[in-house]
């Protein structure tokens, strides 16, 4: 079933591809208006826009084609939220609000708060729970420690489980990391088996810690058109040539915001940003240098931008130019289209 707008409303490694993927591609660019825009941002690599299900723009601006795969940064983290959803579906877990303590109890090191083990999936995958956060100048430290598992679940309480968000991409790796020990399988496993499979798309082994659990909710390499097909596959609630990849429950669930970013001001469910491009609803899968899986519900279209992933995309800076180019310019022509 199509994301529907009632279902949107209701709520608020690198990536080999195979030739159906690729043909997808079209000869001839359309949407010239928003790609002479799009042109015009030298941090931007490729651009991806499908609507009604067609693949009406694919674009590499500057870079690799859009069949090749690039680091998409935190976009990763929406990619594991899915996978917490698949394993929901599956009942690997029995819910969202299953504890780190009644799954995973070794994870928890000595001497960590005594809160650690109460938290839930849900604090994990919306980012509140309220340990010191890993990410910005924080990561270094974090990546360099020997237990990445271990170091998050260490750091001091500096906001009260459940409640801001605290944007941590520790938060996203122990998730990863309960999820593996839940299952009994690796992050890799999952992604490859629950959703690579069913999209049709082969997905290689990425960064792992020193234990061996893969990185969750970073260095992901995927290529524009794959994230194309995950992100039109959320859009129409969960499904993909016929079949049921995520539960439309489990959409509809990721979609409603349950928290807020302090730096871009946007809604947060699980995994996606909720918030307006203009006057569009629109849901964003977002990482570092600006790589975007924009989905536009009322539209049917889904949107994929790649950037380069050593600059940053802040919310004054390209990020703004990149919703400025959703709202102002796409829009408006998807409409017409």
């Amino acid at each position: 079933m199509t994301l529907s707008r009632r279902l949107f409303l209701a709520a608020g490694a690198s990536l080999a591809l195979p030739t159906s993927i690729r043909a997808q591609a079209p000869r001839r660019p359309r949407l010239s208006r928003t790609l002479a825009a799009a042109s015009r941002h030298d941090q931007l690599r490729a651009l991806v826009i499908a609507q009604g299900g067609e693949t009406l723009l694919a674009e590499a601006v500057r870079g690799p084609a859009p069949d090749r795969a690039v680091n998409v940064k935190s976009v990763s983290k929406t990619i594991v939220a899915a996978v917490l959803g698949a394993a929901l579906d599956r009942g690997v877990v029995p819910g969202i609000g299953t504890t780190i303590g009644e799954v995973a109890p070794r994870l928890i090191p000595p001497g960590a708060d005594p809160r650690v083990r109460d938290l839930a999936l849900e604090d994990l995958v919306t980012m509140r729970a309220g340990l010191e956060r890993t990410s910005g100048g924080n990561y270094g430290a974090w990546v360099s420690s020997r237990n990445w598992v271990s170091y998050a679940l260490s750091r001091p309480m500096v906001a009260d489980p459940g409640g801001r968000m605290l944007y941590s991409t520790g938060s996203f790796h122990v998730l990863g990391a309960v999820l593996a020990e839940a299952s009994g399988q690796s992050l890799l496993a999952m992604t490859r088996e629950w959703l690579g499979r069913p999209l049709g798309v082969d997905i290689p082994a990425w960064t792992r810690d020193p234990q061996g659990y893969y990185l969750g909710g970073n260095e992901m390499a995927l290529s524009p058109l794959a994230l194309l097909r995950f992100g039109e596959m959320v859009r129409r609630g969960g499904r993909h040539d016929g079949a049921q990849v995520l539960s439309e429950d489990w959409v509809r669930r990721s979609l409603q915001a349950r928290t807020r970013s302090p730096f871009s001001g946007l809604g947060y469910g699980y995994g996606w940003f909720i918030g307006r491009a203009g006057n569009e609803r629109i849901a964003l899968a977002r990482g570092y240098g600006g790589q975007l899986v924009c989905l536009l519900p009322d539209l049917e279209a889904t949107m994929v931008v790649t950037s380069d992933a050593t600059q940053p995309a802040r919310s004054g800076g390209y990020f703004g130019d990149l919703m400025r180019l959703i709202g102002e310019v796409a829009v408006p022509e998807l409409r017409s289209a």
